[in-house]
């Protein structure tokens, strides 16, 4: 018998709207449920974690789960919590983001052992084969216009107008949980709690065409406490994709929440249970300058994202940005790492030319850098012994020589131990 799968998102406070018997149907046996997801982009953000979540629940409560990547869906575009059209894709880019996409779910959910291995299943495989009339007669019949109209999703754009395009997309994702009824015994489709105008319209398809029984669950929109967006940075969004948010970054993001979040976070984007929470928010409380949470919950998340080793390297970024590293940690960090820095420390860029004509630590600090504001200010620091060079005490007669570089390319210069800075030759 399946787990109580519900039970354990209402404890997380992961539920937002429920169909009525979903609890009851998912409890009497295993059952197949789906998210889909969003192909617009090659990587998936922290907005996208929470639904990765509901499905690895969903899982591990016995259920087999199906991720839907949208390649058909992203050609149209779903106009939920929108104020404009979005941008369509072609479809070599849509493939492109598909599987990248599908990578990054296999990150947190089993696709190879068991009966409830989670499948991936793309949309763009079964609409290719729809003619647009058979669709309109065979589909289109069964939902009213009224019905389509009162959505929310509908409703809101109606003062600044959208396309045919947007309005139909709610009967295009009706007609996936439909497909995925029929012939993968779907009884659930999970989303955001703005999904729930388009997954109701899809339970109703399978109610009105085939006479079936369908449900769904929504999970709450995540909002931060100071009232900016969750998953959000100046810089833009936090993806999962290293390569566009560096995993010192990502570590950053989930250390620097709010002690009002954090609360609200550990139990929606960890697999830790009920009472390792309330020890841990208990142990947090009694110690609230220690961020025990906070670094509980960005060292897992970050580990479960970038992998050990990339936390390791996050931590001890974190620690030089605190001012605790060491100089065989320094010499130790990955080109990324030290490219992440280019976001926690000011940095400067010096040629090779410069570095072969010989480099003076005088040099580096003042007239080449903006690190201090004059050679004389160098002096004074180097005088004082506040001076380090990959957190290595250094004299006023050091030269800054290939052999110094880390990667052949990299310097870190310090004064005191929190005030870094990052020179780089190319």
């Amino acid at each position: 018998m399946p787990k109580n799968f519900i039970e354990e998102l209402q404890w997380r406070g992961m539920i937002h709207d429920i169909m009525p018997g979903t609890e009851e149907a998912l409890n009497k046996k295993v059952s197949s449920g789906y998210i889909g997801f969003d192909p617009t982009a090659d990587s998936l953000h922290i907005g996208s974690l929470v639904q990765i979540m509901t499905l690895v629940h969903f899982q591990r409560a016995g259920h087999k789960p199906y991720a839907l990547v949208g390649g058909a869906t992203g050609m149209v575009g779903d106009p939920s919590g929108k104020s404009q059209e979005r941008n369509l894709l072609d479809t070599e880019t849509l493939d492109h983001n598909v599987d990248c996409v599908k990578k990054q779910l296999e990150q947190f959910l089993d696709f190879e052992s068991g009966e409830n291995a989670a499948e991936m299943v793309n949309n763009y495989d079964w609409f290719k084969e729809i003619n647009f009339l058979d669709f309109i007669r065979d589909i289109g019949k069964h939902m009213s216009v009224n019905y389509m109209m009162a959505k929310d999703s509908v409703k809101s754009r109606l003062e600044t107008g959208m396309s045919f395009t947007e309005f139909s997309y709610q009967l295009v994702q009706g007609y996936d949980f439909y497909y995925l009824n029929t012939h993968k015994n779907c009884i659930v489709q999970l989303g955001g709690s703005d999904q729930w105008g388009n997954i109701v319209t899809g339970t109703e398809l399978i109610r009105r065409k085939g006479g079936g029984e369908a449900f769904a669950v929504t999970t709450p929109l995540i909002k931060k406490a100071d009232g900016t967006k969750f998953g959000k940075t100046e810089g833009g969004n936090v993806w999962l994709d290293a390569e566009k948010t560096s995993p010192y970054e990502f570590y950053q993001y989930w250390f620097n929440a709010s002690d009002e979040d954090v609360e609200k976070y550990i139990k929606i984007f960890t697999l830790k249970s009920q009472e390792e929470i309330e020890t841990l928010i208990t142990e947090h409380k009694e110690a609230e300058y220690l961020r025990k949470l906070q670094k509980e919950l960005a060292a897992d998340i970050t580990r479960r994202v970038h992998g050990e080793d990339a936390l390791t390297e996050a931590i001890a970024v974190t620690n030089l940005v605190f001012g605790k590293a060491t100089n065989e940690e320094i010499k130790a960090f990955s080109v990324p790492a030290f490219e992440a820095m280019k976001g926690a420390f000011k940095f400067a860029t010096v040629s090779r030319a410069d570095l072969d004509a010989g480099l003076g630590i005088i040099d580096a600090l003042g007239s080449k850098t903006d690190f201090l504001a004059s050679n004389g200010e160098a002096r004074r620091e180097l005088k004082g012994n506040a001076i380090s060079v990959n957190k290595e005490k250094v004299n006023d007669q050091f030269m800054i020589t290939s052999e110094v570089l880390v990667h052949d390319k990299y310097v870190l210069l310090s004064k005191g131990k929190k005030n870094n800075y990052l020179l780089i030759v190319e």
